[in-house]
């Protein structure tokens, strides 16, 4: 996978969406997805469609500009991904600077969530509240790709 990450910090909401749909590109043009990108609305996905085997799917992205290595999603959004109908397949994709990680939500099984100071949105405010998040090791994922 092409690699993703840039040193400039993603401090606008415009750039993400860009991000969003650069990964959805890609996935479409080359791993044969069909991924619609669901506008920068308040879904609790940024894109929605089939995966290669013609499955409905949706997907969460995160573009970091710090490695961690165990990858941070709030419980909230996990919460609201599984809520949606049980067969359609939950996916966590993550970008950060040393690599691409996509987690398959439906087969994981989930570690106990940590609560963690997280902003309270994901508009890059400096205001931080506590919530009750899963970290992720990088061996979940189950498409990784580094950047060398």
């Amino acid at each position: 996978m092409l690699m993703i990450y840039t040193k400039k910090v993603l401090s606008r909401i415009d750039d993400v969406h860009k991000w969003e749909q650069a990964v959805i590109l890609f996935l479409n043009t080359f791993d044969n997805w069909d991924l619609q990108w669901c506008g920068g609305g308040f879904e609790h996905y940024d894109a929605v469609g089939r995966t290669p085997k013609g499955k409905e799917c949706v997907i969460e992205m995160k573009f970091r500009t710090k490695y961690y290595e165990d990858k941070l999603l709030e419980k909230y959004k996990y919460d609201q991904l599984m809520d949606m109908p049980y067969d359609m397949v939950k996916l966590y994709f993550v970008n950060d600077p040393k690599g691409n990680y996509l987690f398959w939500l439906n087969e994981i099984k989930m570690p106990e969530p940590v609560n963690m100071w997280c902003p309270d949105t994901t508009l890059w405010t400096k205001k931080k509240i506590t919530k009750p998040c899963y970290l992720l090791q990088e061996n979940l994922a189950t498409y990784i790709t580094l950047n060398e």
